[in-house]
């Protein structure tokens, strides 16, 4: 990154920290994973001149995401972060302008047998390769996958619930959202 934008790797964590509530592992984590795939991506001015040009896909929702959110002004409801909750601290940076794509997930520095908060490295100081596992990839984005307003709405034949942008399951000639069509994953109706 620029040093226009990201002065410091210390000045970015306490901006994260601020947005977060306090600087813990994984605001340490995202502030570093945020500097490498923006920088990779050509991206120097996320929350201003770029920002139409990002989009973030995240894959754990915990505090390295908000430290992500906080230093590139991506978010959810403006469809620019995408959370894909694997349960693992890796996030993937999209360039919409040049279709540039990196992958950026931490390495495990925890030794057999060693306690989680025993296994923090310097992430102001490791290089990239040790800390991360970097890799190039391919999104292929979907028109509904983009910021913007939708572009289909369609209802649930079961629930009558709105369903927007793609996300319906169709079976033969009835749509369902993906509750009806399966088991709801977080919530069951009660009565």
């Amino acid at each position: 990154m620029e040093a226009n934008y990201f002065d410091t790797y210390e000045n970015l964590v306490q901006q994260a920290g601020t947005f977060h509530g306090d600087i813990c592992h994984g605001i340490k984590i995202g502030t570093r994973m945020t500097m490498s795939g923006l920088r990779r991506i050509g991206v120097t001015d996320p929350k201003g001149a770029d920002r139409k040009k990002l989009i973030v896909f995240v894959e754990i929702d915990r505090c390295t995401t908000d430290a992500i959110m906080a230093l590139t002004g991506c978010r959810p409801g403006k469809r620019t972060m995408k959370i894909r909750d694997y349960g693992k601290m890796a996030a993937t940076f999209i360039n919409l302008e040049t279709n540039k794509a990196f992958r950026v997930v931490i390495k495990s520095h925890k030794k057999p047998g060693e306690n989680e908060n025993d296994a923090q490295p310097d992430f102001a100081n490791l290089p990239e390769e040790e800390l991360f596992t970097i890799t190039e990839v391919e999104v292929p984005l979907r028109p509904e996958d983009l910021p913007g307003k939708p572009l289909s709405r369609v209802d649930c034949a079961h629930c009558g619930e709105t369903i927007m942008d793609g996300r319906e399951v169709r079976r033969g000639e009835q749509i369902f959202c993906t509750p009806c069509a399966s088991e709801a994953d977080y919530y069951r109706v009660v009565g």
